[in-house]
């Protein structure tokens, strides 16, 4: 007696667990891994009627491998914070908009107990105002730097 025709949604629902459990399994061998000393990101692709490329977003670590800056270029039309959160989505942000404040980017979280600080420069020269509030624009190299004060 052929048990399968009978109840074709149990067949499908323990192949569809087993898949989960098998995908899960793999997903969590894969976090052990070293981190890299230099990582690249590409940002989203922008739509087709815009004619610039995406840009790369490059992640900068010391000798030690703990991340000391982010680069990436600027988009117009993108506050500096929108592209961070692009190239970086696990960086943290404390406020919102003209008063977010950044408080870690690739994981590195500034430390006040050493006065560390995430600096923003566009193309070498601090910002003048916030990330959230710094429209950006194509051709322009944003950068984000591990700084004390």
């Amino acid at each position: 007696m052929n048990t399968t025709s009978r109840h074709p949604l149990r067949t499908v629902a323990s192949a569809a667990a087993a898949l989960l459990v098998a995908g899960l399994l793999a997903a969590c061998a894969g976090t052990a891994a070293e981190p890299e000393p230099m990582v690249s990101a590409t940002l989203g692709q922008q739509s087709a009627d815009e004619s610039s490329p995406s840009a790369e977003a490059s992640l900068s670590t010391d000798a030690s491998g703990e991340v000391e800056g982010l680069s990436y270029g600027g988009r117009t039309g993108a506050t500096a914070l929108e592209l961070l959160l692009e190239a970086d989505p696990s960086a943290e942000v404390t406020g919102e908009g003209a008063n977010a404040f950044v408080t870690a980017i690739g994981g590195r979280v500034a430390d006040d107990s050493k006065s560390e600080f995430w600096s923003l420069a566009v193309d070498g020269e601090l910002a003048q105002v916030g990330a959230g509030a710094l429209e950006t624009e194509d051709g322009q190299e944003i950068t984000w730097t591990l700084e004390t004060y």
